[in-house]
């Protein structure tokens, strides 16, 4: 396989280390700035660079697109121009609605988001692990090749992360909820926290915590809050409510509803920290489709949005190409019963395979 990365700093240089230590694709890199070249080289990111997008795309299997998210819907658009025809283009920028609204129509075009990252920035700090056991968003639409689809799939699983298909629109009010409104959060906290800071002389140590993030990289989150301000505003708004509640909870100044109050959410963040686990054994379910686009995107995010994780895909084209086979892997009876129920529910003929993976 090659492996084309624009971009090349702490995510696309660990895709890069990854792919190669792994031996998946000899990787082909670019970057904006020539005096990071021989930063991506030596710390063995690629295999070579190029000096234009179109030499790094002319001959590739899959381009992953490595910038801020304000700078994404350009570089697609010039990767998609210079890749072959049965190249699978792909980004890892956080929010996903409006690059695939300007791109999506395109069959090769596959958003993703990896949801991995370090404090620190710059190819000198890859690491070929960064994705290991991470999950890794990827939007598909309804134009989106299938064979496509699959490559891109097998490519994540073999950077060490778990794929999961999921609607744009959907990825980005989820992370307005997870990873932007806290953001949010910490901005005002540092701001209304500043007096009582004052007073007391210190950082009290709850309010250290929840200002972590405050005030982050204001050039990139610029651009997240910018091409997520729908989703963002709309998170917002449910907090303010949930303030509302929150205060008239407090008002009442009821010792014993104010602890059921704080017992309940502690419930719900009890729930946010439980460990995520593989069901048991791998599951295969056999299901026969006709050839025809996006229909193995319309399983995956059908499947996703049921909330069962797809481990593993492969596809069994007839010898005339007018139908197909797909065999999903799916990890626990359960999941794959709900697998099953779901897949039918599409009018697809699918059976439970009693082996396993």
């Amino acid at each position: 396989m090659k492996l084309a990365v624009l971009g090349v700093g702490l995510i696309g240089g660990s895709i890069g280390l990854a792919a190669r230590d792994r031996g998946l694709a000899e990787v082909t890199g670019w970057v904006r700035n020539p005096d990071r070249v021989e930063d991506c080289l030596r710390v063995g990111a690629v295999d070579q660079m190029v000096s234009t997008v179109e030499e790094a795309c002319a001959d590739a299997d899959v381009v992953v697109c490595c910038a801020s998210v304000g700078s994404l819907i350009e570089m697609g658009r010039k990767a998609l121009e210079a890749a072959p025809s049965d190249c699978v283009v792909t980004d890892v920028g956080s929010t996903k609605q409006e690059l695939v609204e300007a791109l999506g129509s395109d069959r090769r075009f596959i958003g993703g988001h990896p949801l991995a990252g370090a404090e620190t920035a710059g190819v000198m700090n890859a690491r070929a692990d960064l994705y290991e056991g991470a999950r890794w968003y990827v939007t598909p639409t309804t134009e989106s090749e299938g064979v496509l689809l699959d490559r891109l799939q097998k490519l994540i699983k073999g950077l060490g992360a778990k794929p999961v298909a999921i609607d744009a629109a959907e990825h980005d009010q989820a992370m307005a909820v997870v990873s932007h409104l806290p953001h949010v959060f910490a901005n005002q906290l540092a701001a209304q926290g500043r007096n009582g800071t004052e007073r007391l002389g210190a950082l009290a140590p709850s309010l250290r915590d929840g200002t972590r993030v405050a005030g982050s990289n204001p050039a990139i989150w610029g651009e997240i809050f910018a091409t997520n301000h729908e989703a963002v505003a709309a998170a917002i708004d449910d907090s303010i409510e949930g303030l509302k509640r929150a205060r008239e909870v407090i008002s009442s100044a009821d010792p014993e509803r104010i602890a059921s109050w704080q017992a309940a959410v502690g419930e719900d963040r009890a729930a946010l920290s439980a460990t995520e686990s593989e069901a048991g054994a791998t599951h295969e379910l056999r299901v026969l489709v006709p050839n025809q686009p996006g229909v193995l995107a319309e399983l995956a995010l059908a499947l996703g949005r049921a909330g069962v994780n797809i481990s593993d895909m492969s596809l069994d084209p007839a010898p005339d190409m007018s139908s197909g086979a797909i065999s999903l892997w799916v990890a626990g009876a359960e999941e794959a019963a709900k697998a099953e129920e779901c897949i039918a529910g599409l009018g697809h003929s699918v059976s439970l395979q009693e082996s396993a993976q």
